[in-house]
């Protein structure tokens, strides 16, 4: 009996081991090494990491692209661009064999530095217009040290950037997210164009003034201008045939280089 009890037990941590095994490596295009919070810099606090933390992985995973934050107080000697390549290359971060995903950097350290690199799908689904434009949503927070305010941002433009290259038109120079015109804005115009109107219709009629209604056409021709020298037929009516012009596509993606690791990146930075 004992043996049969003993055997049993090994069967069923042989079979458990089995499980952990493939749980451990069916990670659905994710290596899943690190988590994608990286608080070096310490600059949440512990429920604001978590909450992005939540959030990054809900993202990642639905639009089965890597997102990734990373905080520091230090470079290590090198270049914005080159520890945020670094990091995301041996930090082994990535969806699928293209390694898609965008890493956010803040350094605030010897200098407060913004900067975004791209790999894989992320490339094409971040322009260097649209890296631009993003960076420079979050500066203000980042500016007044609302570091988490800032990665909110950061976190609803990305999946509002990768959702719009999904459809074949990534955010372009031309194409850019632009914020609902405030009502307040809607009603100045629309004031200054009432009164831009009856300015400018008051001197119309004020320059009227001598003009008076006649009930004959003959009234408003002069005198011997009329003088039919040559006519000809016209038609009223004719056909238009119009091909519709390709438009071009806007999804040429960033800009690019090749990290320490031999791995091509896309991205950007900014001060603030």
């Amino acid at each position: 009996m004992k043996k049969k009890m003993i055997s049993l037990l090994l069967i069923l941590a042989l079979c458990l081991g089995m499980t952990i095994s493939v749980s451990a490596g069916d990670t659905g295009g994710f290596a899943n090494e690190y988590c994608r919070v990286q608080d070096q810099a310490e600059l949440m606090t512990y429920s604001e990491e978590a909450e992005l933390n939540d959030m990054l992985d809900e993202l990642s995973v639905r639009q089965k692209m890597e997102v990734v934050v990373v905080t520091t107080n230090t470079l290590d000697g090198k270049t914005a661009e080159e520890y945020a390549d670094d990091t995301y290359d041996y930090g082994n971060f990535g969806y699928g064999a293209d390694k898609d995903g965008i890493l956010l950097l803040v350094s605030v350290g010897e200098e407060n530095i913004c900067c975004i690199s791209t790999c894989g799908y992320g490339i094409t689904a971040f322009t260097d217009d649209g890296i631009e434009y993003i960076l420079k949503e979050m500066k203000g927070d980042l500016h007044d040290e609302k570091y988490f305010a800032a990665f909110q941002t950061f976190v609803n433009l990305c999946d509002k950037f990768i959702t719009q290259a999904r459809s074949g038109e990534p955010f372009g120079e031309k194409s850019l997210p632009r914020e609902p015109l405030s009502p307040i804005w809607i009603l100045i115009s629309l004031g200054v164009g009432v009164v831009l109107s009856l300015i400018i219709v008051g001197r119309m009629k004020a320059q009227l003034k001598t003009v008076r209604f006649q009930t004959t056409a003959g009234s408003y021709v002069k005198d011997g201008s009329l003088d039919i020298t040559e006519s000809r037929d016209m038609f009223l009516y004719e056909t238009i045939s119009k091909t519709k012009k390709e438009k071009k596509s806007s999804s040429g993606g960033s800009s690019t280089h090749t990290s320490s690791s031999g791995r091509t990146h896309g991205g950007g930075s900014s001060k603030f």
